[in-house]
């Protein structure tokens, strides 16, 4: 009975001593697994109608050779994350995740990460606040994290996700300018004011991750969500060849955080990067763009990847069972090194596959 009990304890001093004390969730709209794990897919690239280059395109993004083709899309998730930390979401690998609302689209799947459960009146992508809690106001509302958890999003529908006017967090969104009042801060909300952006309720990524990133270096949040959108709206616009520049960027901006953390000395070794998609879409040249429950088109598929402590090195990571976007919000908080069952008995569970142990 001792031993078994020195056991325990050992076991839980273990888990412990991997919690990370910080979090930054990124989300990047509508990313298609297949472009991440196989690279740029030939038959859209040669498709006039969707890249307005085709050959340089191609001398950008394609390669006969699966790693390097895709290293030429994401290189830091390639490079780095890949061989520090673990993704799933790789089909033609058994690794396997998908959404488990039946909507597919943008607010249900951001909902689903934040809360973990799926709410079936949520279904639409109206600007409702969200009835449900986040584990991002959960946190908010413990005496570590208070004014502590903050959120940038390019889509203008994210203060109603978040349910900022309840939770009280902090989101930048859509085209909002930023509060702060030092030089940098005012001339970014300027540019926003002066470089238009194609849609009416969508920001550039640039702007939101910027806002994100002089946030992190002014007030050392410990609980930071970025939202990137561009890639969603280009495939909406048909545009695959701005869709894959914008995922591009957005791996940059990827390697830009991680390299923040390790040289930041109140996030260096003890935060971790969590980075997930709300749906996935069509597959074909005929549907790539398209996603929803009106389409059947694997708008279901998605992916996730994640560094930093409590998270293996293991690369992709077969899946036994298929995982679900509704286990992002216990992950998250097991990462924490909170009580999952504390937020949410009803939220899916902890994603265990890429989990330290």
């Amino acid at each position: 009975m001792f031993k078994k009990l020195i056991a325990v304890l050992a076991l839980s001093s273990s888990f412990m001593t991997i919690a990370a004390d910080n979090l930054i969730l990124v989300s990047i709209d509508g990313l298609r697994w297949q472009d991440v794990f196989n690279g740029a897919q030939m038959s859209i690239l040669e498709d006039k109608d969707a890249a307005a280059r085709p050959q340089e395109l191609k001398a950008d993004f394609w390669h006969d050779d699966l790693q390097q083709r895709r290293e030429k899309l994401m290189p830091f998730l390639w490079q780095t994350i890949a061989k520090q930390g673990a993704l799933i979401g790789n089909r033609d690998q058994g690794s396997n995740m998908s959404v488990a609302n039946p909507f597919m689209f943008s607010y249900p799947g951001y909902s689903e990460i934040l809360t973990g459960i799926v709410d079936p009146k949520i279904d639409s992508n109206d600007k409702i606040n969200n009835p449900n809690i986040t584990f991002l106001e959960w946190l908010n509302s413990k005496p570590k994290y208070k004014n502590k958890v903050a959120a940038f999003a390019s889509w203008d529908v994210f203060p109603y996700i978040i349910n900022s006017e309840r939770s009280k967090i902090p989101v930048n969104a859509g085209f909002d300018s930023s509060p702060e009042t030092d030089s940098y801060s005012q001339l970014l909300n300027q540019l926003q004011t002066e470089i238009p952006s194609p849609w009416h309720n969508v920001g550039f990524d640039a702007f939101t991750h910027r806002f994100a990133m002089h946030h992190l270096a002014l007030n050392k949040p410990k609980i930071t969500y970025i939202a990137y959108g561009e890639t969603d709206d280009f495939a909406h616009d048909g545009l695959y060849d701005q869709y894959l520049y914008a995922a591009k960027r957005t791996d940059r901006y990827l390697q830009e955080l991680w390299e923040f953390i390790q040289s930041t000395p109140e996030y260096r070794d003890n935060t971790v990067m969590l980075i997930v998609v709300d749906h996935g879409r069509g597959a074909q040249l005929a549907d790539w763009g398209k996603h929803g429950a009106k389409y059947d088109v694997g708008s279901e598929q998605v992916w996730l990847a994640a560094i930093g402590p409590g998270v293996k090195s293991a690369g992709t990571i077969t899946t036994p069972q298929e995982v679900k976007l509704n286990q992002i919000a216990a992950t998250a908080l097991t990462l924490l090194g909170e009580q999952t069952s504390d937020f949410n008995p009803a939220a899916g569970k902890p994603i265990t596959y890429i989990l330290s142990k």
